[in-house]
């Protein structure tokens, strides 16, 4: 597969400084290298920047950097449409706004070749707030909400010319929402799969039924991954910390089913702080979790004593 590794050092969706440090950190992890291993053709197109700034002021107090959210969203958007051109492109974050970006330009894409776009949504949070509903002001809890076509970003965010269906959108992981979210999501037709889902039925059950739909529809497959997904025992480097997400091992059996099903066309890397990190510690999971994804399985891994 052609791979096309793109840089957005998105920080200021988030309320912590750092994650514009993130697309050097998976890069120093090895991703590309672990992906050529794997017989793919790795292009690294570097690091994106915003559009110009446009002076945008919104009536909710709380709300900062709209107008380099609004700069980075533009910038994403056309690099997701044009990067996904015969390849798969994979979006190192950078804080979750960017997903505000590259869904939409993924959706253009997929409206283009006659297919419908799903979306796996691998978050402890399902960023389903508009610009009217945070009251945290940070951004990267918006592109969920704004994607799926939900009122409240009209004359602020860019027009969407193609909303993703909210019956073609999975989250996986949820742990923590805000009131006003919940209420939306309730008949948002959204399938939402919180970690008590995961603990009663597995997370193998959960996604297959998930994939099943999107291979019966013929659709591309988006996955946006957010370290925070992953418990935090395991993946420290993240300003948005909530205990009890998956494990090592689910978050493996994810990836690797998602590579089985070969319906994933591209990917967002998000929300790793290396300010936060320990040795790295969180970007070597990271990559290695996208060669999950990218086809590696358990017997391509070394393993310390192993002997034949």
């Amino acid at each position: 597969m052609k791979c096309r590794l793109i840089g957005a050092p998105v920080q200021i969706g988030a309320g912590r400084l750092g994650c514009e440090m993130g697309p050097s950190a998976l890069r120093i992890a090895g991703l590309a290298s672990m992906l050529v291993e794997l017989g793919h053709e790795v292009s690294d197109l570097g690091n994106l920047a915003p559009t110009p700034l446009k002076p945008l002021l919104h009536p909710n107090p709380a709300i900062h950097h709209l107008p380099e959210t609004v700069g980075w969203i533009e910038t994403l958007e056309q690099s997701a449409y044009v990067e996904s051109e015969g390849a798969m492109p994979i979006f190192l974050g950078g804080d979750h706004a960017l997903s505000a970006g590259t869904v939409p330009g993924l959706a253009r894409r997929a409206h283009a070749l006659g297919r419908p776009l799903f979306v796996l949504w691998l978050d402890a949070h399902t960023d389903f707030h508009t610009l009217d509903t945070t009251q945290s002001g940070n951004l990267h809890g918006t592109p969920v909400a704004y994607f799926t076509g939900r009122a409240g970003f009209q004359g602020y965010y860019p027009k969407l010319t193609h909303a993703v269906d909210p019956a073609n959108v999975a989250m996986i992981g949820i742990r923590s929402v805000d009131p006003a979210e919940k209420a939306a999501l309730r008949d948002s037709g959204i399938t939402v799969h919180d970690m008590r889902m995961i603990d009663e039925h597995g997370v193998g059950v959960l996604l297959q039924t998930f994939l099943d739909k999107v291979k019966a529809a013929n659709g591309l497959l988006h996955v946006s991954f957010d370290v925070d997904f992953l418990d935090p025992a395991i993946a420290p480097a993240v300003g948005t910390t909530v205990p009890g997400g998956a494990t090592f091992r689910e978050a493996h059996l994810v990836m690797e089913m998602l590579h089985d099903s070969g319906l994933v066309s591209s990917l967002d890397l998000v929300e790793l702080n290396p300010f936060l990190d320990e040795r790295g510690r969180t970007a070597i999971l990271m990559a290695d979790l996208t060669a999950s994804l990218m086809g590696r399985t358990v017997m391509d891994r070394p393993t310390i004593g192993w002997t034949s």
